[in-house]
């Protein structure tokens, strides 16, 4: 198997949502720098993310829509009508320097992680990757483009038919769901939090062998959400053969985020991401949600460390310690001291409510595991 491959861009240091925004945080330049203080990563495997052209974007979002967002991103201003109709200079889809040119980028990271993965074998995370609520035509839920369409596509043009779509994220992934509405040999999973906008992925919004939505109650613990995938997830994924996994990687299930009611810590996603390496040799990791900019820097830089089949570091060096200490967040939050000492998280854990139980055995007989 070739050397996972990380891909990122500068553009994630220079550009942000800004002001009160959830992502005006550091996410991918964090992490970019995390893995080199740890000796994670070395120069010739990281890949610097291209940013797909308008022409390419237009293969999946509308041409209106992609002509707006480059207007809007020139002239830093939106009318009316951008609002109504795209959805733009919202609370939730700003805008901002690089509005256009940043999610452009994202799916450039994605490709080229779907085009080494399905040619050379192997795994690739595409950090800045993971808009998992981008419509054709429309922003959505902080979410400009949706590059994971674009990774799905590219994957299935490159001759992998059965594609298996994973998603971490606390929220549930609408735009991904929209674009295959009827697709056949691809497989979406979901975890994400019941009841948590967008407020779909209910256990009535299945389909047999085609997708598979897991709302997890608020207050979801490590035990709870091991459960869940052992007896859910793994065999569903065993059972669909895929020759390639799609992982939207969001943070925002962790205890301590601001936009889910979740409790895991890294180690169960950590966990997750280990069980799904057994299940393909082709892996595609891409970034998602997450807005403690400590939660997500360490959760991610250990995403790294398990593709490439090394342990998370215990302890982390003086270098990485100062990246985590340098971090600021428009939040009053208190910090324990091991945020800056180690990557791991304290397990969650705690009694298995019977609820879980019932929505286990429901979901497994209407997949037939």
């Amino acid at each position: 198997m070739n050397k996972p491959v990380l891909i990122g861009s500068e553009i994630y240091r220079r550009s942000s949502f800004g002001g009160a925004h959830p992502l005006a945080i550091a996410r991918v330049s964090t992490v970019m720098d995390m893995v080199m203080a740890l000796d994670l990563c070395a120069k010739d495997d990281f890949q610097v993310a291209p940013t797909a052209k308008p022409a390419l974007l237009r293969q999946f979002h509308d041409s209106e829509y992609i002509g707006a967002l480059q207007r809007i991103e020139r002239d830093q201003q939106a009318t009316g009508r951008d609002r109504n109709k795209f959805n733009i200079g919202t609370l939730s889809n700003p805008i901002f320097r690089h509005m256009y040119k940043r999610p452009a980028t994202s799916v450039g990271s994605s490709l080229i992680g779907a085009e080494y993965v399905a040619t050379r074998g192997g795994r690739a995370y595409a950090l800045g990757g993971g808009l998992h609520h981008g419509m054709a035509g429309y922003a959505n839920g902080f979410c400009f483009l949706n590059d994971l369409v674009f990774a799905i596509r590219r994957l299935r043009a490159l001759g992998l038919r059965r594609v298996a779509y994973v998603d971490f994220d606390a929220h549930h992934p609408d735009g991904v769901e929209a674009a295959f509405p009827d697709e056949k040999d691809l497989l979406i999973i979901s975890t994400h939090e019941e009841n948590r906008w967008p407020f779909l992925g209910t256990l009535s919004d299945n389909c047999k062998e085609r997708i598979m939505n897991i709302p997890l109650p608020a207050g979801c613990h490590d035990s709870e959400y091991n459960l869940f995938f052992d007896e859910l997830i793994l065999p569903a994924l065993l059972q669909f053969a895929p020759e390639v996994i799609v992982v939207q990687g969001g943070a925002d299930a962790l205890l301590n985020d601001p936009l889910s009611r979740l409790a895991l810590s890294n180690n169960s996603l950590w966990r997750a991401l280990r069980g799904l390496l057994g299940c393909s040799k082709r892996i595609l990791l891409t970034g998602g949600g997450g807005y403690n900019p400590w939660t997500v820097a360490r959760l991610w830089t250990g995403f790294w460390a398990i593709l490439n089949d090394q342990p998370v570091p215990q302890q982390i060096t003086p270098s990485a310690k100062e990246i985590l200490q340098s971090l600021t967040w428009n939040r009053k939050c208190h910090l324990p001291v091991r945020m800056f000492e180690t990557l791991h998280d304290p397990p969650t854990g705690g009694p298995i409510r019977p609820d879980i139980y019932s929505s286990i055995q429901h979901l497994k007989k209407l997949h037939g595991l």
